[in-house]
């Protein structure tokens, strides 16, 4: 994985992911997501009408999520 000098992903190596299967990995509503989205919880690209979200974000969400609920 090529990082930028920041340490940060190129975004030709960022895995982004639709809505349903962001509800799906996470077992959760399309509706969920969407509100999350919305919210700005979880960031994510428009696209044309609709809404992708970077693998990462997803992972960072549910440990923030985890650990707060531990």
């Amino acid at each position: 994985m090529a990082s930028t000098e920041d340490g940060e992903q190129s975004l030709a190596e960022v895995k982004f992911l639709t809505v349903a299967e962001v509800a799906a990995a996470m077992r959760v509503s399309k509706m969920t997501v969407y509100r999350l989205v919305h919210s700005g919880e979880m960031p994510a690209v428009r696209v044309g009408r609709s809404f992708r979200v970077p693998e990462t974000a997803v992972d960072e969400y549910l440990r923030k999520s985890y650990f707060q609920a531990g």
